[in-house]
């Protein structure tokens, strides 16, 4: 469905699309976001899909490209930590991350609901040592072991302090403890705690006990009336007829691991619409998708969403409407809790809206701008006089920041401090990226620039220069937060509580965030070459890795002799050469 001005306002899909579209126009009582919806559209184009698998990923990977006003995007939607072992490599390694991938490991999570990843990944190295670290081993080299083995939390396989077999026998015992098997893990928590007593390592038998303490609330999370291997997630819908609210509780090897809400603006006919929509968009997203899924009222293509499911997880995955019994319970618990979110949380969604959408329209009508600022990209330059000039632009749909939008420029063509040119050499790339690359550089409404009637001008002499049309364009100066408009002299200035100005606000300021951040990243790399050329053995590849451990060169300054030896490839000696170099030149 598009409005007026052409911009996709929603996706749906439908076996029956005539049946499907009459829903929206001569159906009974329809909701308020729906009658905002209908009153907006101007027009229709359609796909025909060869299946109803296929005409599921169509839509989702629409909503995703064009984020439509009136489907669901879960904007809001936090990534929880898991925890990743992966069988294939030599000593497994225990990680933590927050992409689930199909790469064969195994994962554990998510973690939430008062289970900090921290205090598991602690207990699994109190219980049975797995290497915390990233490298890749080779069980023909030993290396020398590094601060975890000296501290007990690793027991360096890398130096061969542990046969293979033994450490995967650890492994093994991780892996059960991990998928539930918590009676195991307490015994022999139990039993180190006691011998460390008994040898009077009193701290090393508080830090067992406080093990136990843990491990007793991952017993309380325990459902007894499910089976202690089920893996599910339970969905529950309510809205107010603008706004809606989902709750998501989570349940992992039969234990209640957490929840969470999220709330949007949907335009779907029924709750059961906005479930499927939720459910397609949640499991889009890269989230661990459960062996079942409870949901309190049927879902009309619930085998569409099954099948869509499984090709995704690569297992069967079941959707379940709970009638009775404890999955009803977790229902009728995830209904109050999506109740209570809307409730609570209505005026802070009704504020945030008022911040980013409204914000928006009202921008186009106080400006007089052509388009409505769906896709706003501001743009910033970052130097200390003239060196490591940077360049950024960052991203907001409708109103919200995009980051995975965000580009960075270094300034290539000239040198010296002139950020007039600086800003027409990265607007240049990036029209030029609009004809070459229009997926990953899609075509903004509204470009902002960071600055004053002079870089307004500068920038407007490359959108001249180089033919573009349909593209708004305007700065907002720091110190008076004047708005300049390429068409008039005199500035705009919007009152300092207008949403207009903080819109604008938000987006120069992640602007000048963003540049600054890539800025010190690069003088950060220079000052380090710098200051540490010369020395022998250090190449291009060490100083990489000591920054990376370190951050910056102010990290390497501060850090110990034996902490620089922790770094792949600086041992002892090239250490000691490091800290010379740094007291050579009066750092150290």
């Amino acid at each position: 469905m598009l409005d007026k001005s052409g911009q996709i306002i929603y996706v749906g899909k439908a076996k029956n699309l005539k049946n499907r579209v009459r829903q929206y126009f001569f159906n009974g009582v329809k909701t308020a976001k729906v009658m905002a919806m209908v009153k907006n559209i101007a027009d229709f184009y359609y796909i025909i899909a060869p299946s109803e698998i296929d005409a599921l990923s169509l839509e989702n990977n629409l909503i995703k490209e064009h984020k439509p006003r009136y489907n669901i995007l879960l904007k809001d939607d936090k990534t929880y930590p898991y925890l990743k072992i992966d069988l294939k490599e030599t000593y497994p390694a225990l990680r933590v991350t927050r992409r689930i991938k199909k790469d064969g490991a195994k994962y554990f999570g998510p973690f939430m609901g008062g289970i900090n990843v921290n205090d598991v990944t602690e207990t699994v190295n109190l219980l049975y040592g797995l290497r915390p670290c990233d490298k890749t081993l080779d069980k023909t080299k030993k290396a020398k072991p590094c601060l975890n083995f000296h501290i007990g939390k690793c027991p360096a396989p890398c130096a061969g302090n542990i046969s293979e077999e033994e450490y995967l026998k650890n492994v093994s015992s991780a892996v059960a403890f991990l998928s539930g098997d918590v009676s195991q893990a307490e015994s022999v928590m139990r039993q180190k705690m006691v011998d460390c007593a008994k040898s009077e390592k009193f701290e090393l038998a508080l830090k067992y006990k406080q093990g136990l303490e843990f491990l007793d609330k991952l017993k309380l999370k325990r459902l007894t009336a499910l089976n202690k291997f089920v893996d599910l997630d339970v969905i529950s819908y309510r809205s107010d007829g603008i706004y809606s609210a989902v709750n998501l509780l989570v349940v992992r090897s039969g234990r209640m691991v957490g929840g969470k809400n999220f709330a949007f603006e949907s335009a779907a006919l029924t709750s059961s619409d906005a479930i499927s929509e939720f459910i397609t968009r949640y499991y889009k997203a890269g989230q661990d998708i459960p062996e079942e899924i409870v949901v309190g009222e049927e879902i009309p293509d619930y085998k569409v969403l099954e099948e869509y499911l499984k090709e995704r997880k690569g297992k069967v995955v079941r959707i379940i409407c709970a009638k009775q019994g404890v999955r009803k319970q977790l229902v009728d618990m995830a209904e109050v809790n999506a109740e209570e979110y809307l409730s609570i949380n209505i005026d802070k969604i009704k504020h945030k809206d008022d911040m980013t959408v409204k914000a928006c329209q009202k921008l186009k009508e106080r400006l007089g701008l052509k388009n409505y600022p769906k896709r706003m990209e501001c743009y910033d330059i970052s130097h200390i006089s003239g060196v490591d000039r940077v360049g950024s632009m960052v991203v907001f749909i409708d109103g919200e920041p995009a980051r995975d939008l965000y580009r960075r420029f270094k300034i290539k063509t000239f040198e010296g401090n002139d950020d007039f040119r600086s800003l027409q050499e990265v607007l240049s790339r990036r029209i030029e990226r609009l004809k070459t690359d229009p997926e990953k550089f899609a075509k903004p409404d509204l470009i902002i620039i960071d600055g004053g009637k002079g870089q307004l001008s500068s920038v407007k002499e490359i959108f001249d220069e180089k033919g573009v049309t349909g593209i708004d364009l305007i700065s907002l100066a720091k110190r008076e937060e004047e708005i300049f408009l390429p068409t008039g002299s005199a500035p705009i200035v919007l009152g300092k509580r207008d949403y207009c100005l903080r819109l604008l606000q938000r987006i120069r300021d992640e602007a000048h965030r963003f540049a600054i951040t890539f800025f010190r990243s690069l003088h950060g790399k220079r000052s380090l070459s710098s200051v540490l050329d010369g020395i022998k053995g250090l190449g291009k590849t060490k100083k990489d890795a000591l920054l990376k451990e370190f951050k910056d060169l102010s990290g390497i300054i501060k850090a110990e002799r034996g902490d620089l030896t922790k770094v792949a490839g600086v041992g002892e000696v090239l250490a000691k050469e490091i800290e010379d170099k740094l007291k050579e030149e009066g750092l150290k």
